[in-house]
This record gives C-alpha cells, structure tokens and sequence, in this order.
C-alpha cells in the first residue's frame, strides 16, 4: 500500500426477520411493545440495523434513540446525510406515538418537517434523538422530535402528524 492509498472501508449488515415485531405486537398495547423492544424480547427493525441506531428509554409518550455515528452515513460533502437525520426523527416521532396506542390500533405517518441545525460527523460522538407526543386527538397525533450530541448542542428537529389506524 502507498501512502496514498486508503484502506478498505467495508460494513456489513445483518438483520432478523422484519414481521417479528408485527407478531410481538399481538395481545400488546404500543407502549408494552416499545418496552419488549428495549428489553430485547425481539430484534429491532432492519432500518435500525442498517443505520445503526437503539431504541434506549421508553415512556407513555416518549422514546429517546441513539446514533454512533459513522462515515457510512455520509453525503458526498463529508457530514452525516439528511435522510439518516429524517429516519431517526421519523422514527422517534412514531415510536413515541406508537406509545400512546392500545392494543390492536396502528398508526401511519401523515407529515414530517425537518430542521437541520448543525452537522453530525464521525467524530461527532453519540447522537440522541427524542421522540414526544405533543396532541393527542381520536383520528390524528401530532409528535415532535429533537437530534442532540452528547454536549448538548441542538442539531436538528422535527415535528410529525401521524393517523390512527382503526383495527
């Protein structure tokens, strides 16, 4: 190898079957599904596994997320890319919905406005991004989001309405 050369940058990713959470959902409300997540009672989606993010802490109305982040997330102006900010706000915004659920009863997403406020990079440390329920209606529920590095430091936020699925 020259000094030039880079060594090889390789990821690779596995995941479990994606319906085992579909099937851990039945006889549970979305909060003792989101529980049995955390627990580790059944693998966590492939979008999860791919990106490399953790449900950490659930609440009725609340899930906070981790992010390592990686060069593997980049665009090509060296910063974690937009849509890995969007995924992890979407999915903070409706695992917290999917808290306030009983069971039975879906959700899908209806909107999600992003704000990007500072980049993340590699080197950036740990990522934590929030998920809260801020209304919650009979057909609509309105979540906001929140991406943080470890200091502190605001880097992006994001605001949701999701629809309830009638079984």
């Amino acid at each position: 190898m020259t000094t030039t050369e880079q060594p090889a940058r390789t990821r690779t990713t596995s995941w479990e079957d994606p319906m085992a959470a579909v099937r851990a959902a039945r006889g549970r409300t979305g909060l003792e599904l989101m529980e049995a997540l955390v627990r580790g009672e059944f693998p966590p989606p492939p979008i999860a596994e791919t990106l490399g993010f953790t449900l950490r802490d659930v609440a009725k109305g609340d899930v906070t997320f981790v992010l390592e982040p990686g060069e593997h997330l980049y665009n090509p102006i060296g910063s974690v890319h937009g849509g890995a900010y969007a995924t992890l706000l979407d999915s903070a915004c409706g695992c917290a919905v999917h808290t306030m659920l009983p069971e039975g009863v879906g959700y899908t997403s209806l909107d999600l406005t992003v704000k990007f406020l500072g980049a993340i990079r590699a080197d950036t440390g740990p990522v934590l991004c929030r998920g809260t329920v801020t209304h919650l209606g009979r057909r609509t529920v309105l979540a906001e989001a929140t991406l943080t590095a470890e200091d502190g430091r605001l880097l992006a936020t994001a605001t949701s309405s999701c629809l309830i699925l009638a079984p």
